[in-house]
Parts: C-alpha cells; sequence; structure tokens
C-alpha cells in the first residue's frame, strides 16, 4: 500500500486566519501642558525646558534598546517608568500610555512584548516630537 500524503491547498488572499494591523500614527498629545509652560516662561527657556524633556525620553529610549539587546529586561523598569512620567508632564499621552504598556511587558516577563511595545514606544516618540515642534511653531 502506497502512503500518499495530499498536499494543503494554497491559501486564500482572503483568509481570515491573518488579520493585518495597520497603525494610523495618529498622537494623542494634550498640547495644555506645553500652552502653559510657553505661557509662563520666556520662548528660549520654555524652548529649552522642553528640548531638555525630549532629550531625557530619547535617553531612556536608548536604554530600553541597551536592555532589550543584551535582554536585560531587569534594567528596563525605572527607564521606561520614567519615559511615562516625563510623557505626561508635556501632554505626550500616547507615548505615556506606550510607556506604560512597556512596564506591563517587562513585569509579564513577555520577551516578545516587550519588543513590540518598545517599537511602538519608539515610533510614537517620532511621532510627538514633530507635534509638538509644529505645536510651538504655531
Amino acid at each position: 500500500m502506497k502512503n500518499i500524503t495530499p498536499f494543503p491547498a494554497p491559501v486564500s488572499a482572503t483568509s481570515n486566519d491573518v488579520i493585518a494591523l495597520h497603525c494610523q500614527h495618529q498622537m494623542h498629545f494634550d498640547p495644555s501642558p506645553i500652552a502653559q509652560l510657553f505661557a509662563e516662561r520666556q520662548p528660549h527657556e520654555a524652548e529649552e525646558i522642553v528640548c531638555r524633556m525630549l532629550e531625557d525620553i530619547a535617553a531612556r529610549l536608548d536604554m530600553l534598546q541597551r536592555g532589550l539587546a543584551e535582554n536585560a529586561f531587569a534594567t528596563m523598569h525605572k527607564p521606561a517608568q520614567r519615559i511615562g512620567v516625563v510623557a505626561d508632564q508635556i501632554g505626550l499621552s500616547e507615548v505615556a500610555i506606550a510607556a506604560g504598556h512597556v512596564g506591563t511587558c517587562l513585569r509579564q516577563n513577555d520577551g516578545v512584548g516587550i519588543e513590540a511595545t518598545v517599537a511602538r514606544l519608539e515610533r510614537g516618540f517620532d511621532v510627538a516630537v514633530t507635534e509638538v515642534w509644529n505645536f510651538r511653531d504655531l
């Protein structure tokens, strides 16, 4: 008796097994903290403060990337938490939420989730920088 194994049929392009998720790159940005900062300070002082805060977030993102590359998840908690705090202070709601999600994945020790949420955090930060400077230019 011959053992014949049929090959499965090709999967159609309209398969319900795979769902493509599209990132809208919408930034949830609350301009009121930055508006208040610019109202209370001289423009150059306010810009300097915003720059320092954005640089702080960027430095912490670098720490997260290094921790991810080295699988040193224990070193990633504080930078993720700090990003959330700083982002909240300047109205970057989406960045603060993503940083919180990174923290959740870290607590769950979910390597794939950590990688995905750190990538989302980076994309959100890239969009946020543009939003902040567009708002400042108004």
